[in-house]
């Protein structure tokens, strides 16, 4: 597996900044180094495009002719190495240097079998998903259900325009690839890797718990009623030594400037980290309100008796922690005096599961790896902005990692294992032997 070509441009109109893009592909398919001859593309673009995606994709798609199978969707922003496009006209693509037998691209209209006649296994997968999808939470846990994993990675489409995705399988001479797909909108759409795929992947969250652990002993739809057996208002209040008496604004102000992170019922409950961040499996939620008269505190999520809550801030600081964090934490993996492959995710039981690619390694032979590619999913909400600067967050994950091939985009959520987050960045590289 070769370095992935990868390119990204602006440009008002949309033909200008595919021209580019194409002869920044072709300058790196011709280099020993990278890839020459890649059959899967990744194209990510902002919403500007979005009334002309069908165009823009018949043009690219013409122009690498070898490029069979592509997937990818729309952002308010796309990301590239060191560089994010944010609220302008913008694209990027990377083509992956991944064996035909060892990917699946998946749409609505060709959905990924759970026990496909050509034998494929999925280990993992890339999701793209429209957010006004009806039981999206239901239906990324049955796809994850459909990897030996269950991990998957991604992000919703964010689009002030046409929530397009990107899915188009190629003939080729492999049974299942079949020719389903385009351009659309609406459901889930993406790529199942197989397990010879080697990936590593985190996710970022960028924020602060404060306060310990609580467990939700009272809860109706998405109000918050109890926490250890207290008005859960209370404890919200009594956490960010605030009162309500009096002049409140103060007390708002901060309650404003909070949010929830939550663990569902059967997940194991960590609380925060040793290095002052949550776990993969809790979702942070914003409050969306307080509820006076029963004690409460509304979250934009269900709640149910069981749930564990920490509450949480958001900062600059915590965030760029945070994103240095899982950088040094994949950086750390791909270290051949690593004595042990760390897990990519834990199962129902909390057991480990290895990344693809490293299962069957005795720990104490396992090669050296190297990044050939990376897949960058941050939060709209997220970006240059919130990190201090234009493309600030690509810029740290370029000073952790170095200057490897990427691409992503700027989502209304971001996907990773079976959970849908908000706020938080999930970053998965492609590895092989170096």
């Amino acid at each position: 597996m070769k370095l992935f070509p990868t390119g990204h441009a602006t440009h008002p109109q949309w033909r200008m900044a595919a021209a580019l893009v194409l002869a920044q592909l072709r300058a790196q398919m011709s280099l020993p180094e990278y890839a020459s001859a890649p059959t899967l593309g990744l194209l990510y673009i902002t919403d500007h495009y979005a009334s002309e995606a069908q165009a823009l994709f018949d043009y690219l798609s013409s122009e690498l002719p070898e490029v069979t199978d592509w997937s990818g969707t729309v952002g308010v922003g796309v990301s590239a190495s060191n560089a994010e496009y944010f609220d302008e006209p913008a694209l990027s693509v990377m083509l992956l240097d991944v064996p035909a037998d060892q990917y699946r691209v998946f749409s609505g209209v060709a959905p990924l079998p759970r026990n496909p006649a050509s034998g494929f296994e999925a280990a993992t997968a890339l999701v793209h998903a429209d957010g006004h999808t009806a039981e999206l939470a239901e239906l990324l846990g049955e796809m994850a259900a459909r990897t030996t994993t269950g991990y998957l990675f991604g992000g919703l489409s964010a689009s002030r325009g046409a929530s397009v995705q990107f899915a188009v399988a190629g003939n080729g001479n492999i049974a299942g690839h079949g020719a389903a797909g385009g351009v659309f909108d609406g459901g889930l759409s993406g790529v199942a890797f197989g397990p010879g795929v080697a990936l590593l992947s985190r996710v970022t969250q960028g924020c602060q718990p404060v306060g310990r652990l609580h467990t939700v002993t009272a809860a109706h739809e998405n109000v918050v009623l109890q926490l250890d057996g207290e008005p859960a208002l209370d404890v919200l209040l009594s956490t960010l030594d605030v009162s309500l008496d009096g002049d409140p604004q103060t007390a708002l102000r901060k309650v404003r400037a909070t949010l929830a992170g939550l663990v569902d019922v059967g997940e194991p409950a960590q609380g925060p980290q040793r290095t002052g961040h949550f776990g993969t499996d809790t979702r942070v939620r914003h409050i969306v309100g307080l509820d006076g008269a029963r004690r409460g505190v509304a979250l934009a999520d269900h709640v149910e008796p069981g749930m564990h809550l920490s509450f949480c801030q958001r900062n600059v600081a915590a965030a760029r922690a945070d994103l240095m964090r899982i950088c040094a934490e994949i950086r750390e993996e791909l270290s051949p005096q690593e004595l042990e492959p760390a897990p990519l995710a834990s199962d129902a039981q909390g057991a480990p599961r290895m990344a693809p690619g490293t299962a069957g390694l005795p720990a104490a032979i396992q090669p050296a790896r190297s990044i050939r590619g990376a897949i960058y999913v941050s939060c709209s909400g997220r970006g240059g902005p919130h990190f201090g600067g234009p493309s600030a967050e690509l810029q740290i994950v370029r000073h952790a990692l170095g200057d490897v091939p990427l691409v992503g985009f700027f989502a209304g959520g971001e996907i990773a294992r079976h959970h849908l987050y908000g706020y938080t960045g999930v970053l998965t590289v492609f590895t092989a032997s170096a």
